[in-house]
């Protein structure tokens, strides 16, 4: 299978002027982990197999996620490293690089899905939405997310 490459692109203006500027990483790693404001949080429904029991659990739409990586991390990238259909399921790996003043730092993680996914969009696109959100966590986004009161 084909390895996809995911670079934003936007019409120049004077917001793309500022994807040429790399900041500090200990910035972007501060300003990822803030708290994420309630207007980027969706509810995702969970429904108990065993029980029955539907819960709602909060999560950041990968298209947020991608805004909040342009505001924070400007010129990050994505990639799709590797793709494996395993079972009745596709296992995809998603590597995030941000580019900061000091270098390049990068992330890896997984995603996965039914092939025969009941939900919202396909197989593929629902586990490389997975990933990248996983990967963006590895660097601090959303981990507010977790914190149980």
């Amino acid at each position: 299978m084909t390895h996809a490459k995911v670079t934003p692109l936007k019409p120049q203006t004077e917001q793309s002027l500022h994807k040429t500027f790399r900041r500090p990483i200990a910035d972007i790693l501060a300003d990822l982990a803030k708290p994420i404001p309630r207007r980027f949080i969706g509810q995702l429904e969970k429904k108990d197999r065993r029980t029955g029991k539907v819960s709602y659990l909060d999560y950041i739409p990968w298209y947020h996620v991608a805004k909040l990586l342009d505001f924070y991390a400007p010129a990050w990238e994505g990639e799709i490293t590797h793709i494996q259909v395993m079972g009745e399921r596709i296992v995809l790996t998603y590597s995030l690089t941000i580019h900061a003043e000091e270098g390049d730092f990068v992330r890896t993680a997984t995603g996965q899905e039914l092939l025969d996914c009941g939900s919202y969009g396909d197989p593929s696109s629902n586990a490389e939405s997975m990933a990248f959100r996983r990967a963006a966590a590895k660097f601090g986004l959303g981990l507010d997310l977790y914190d149980k009161d």
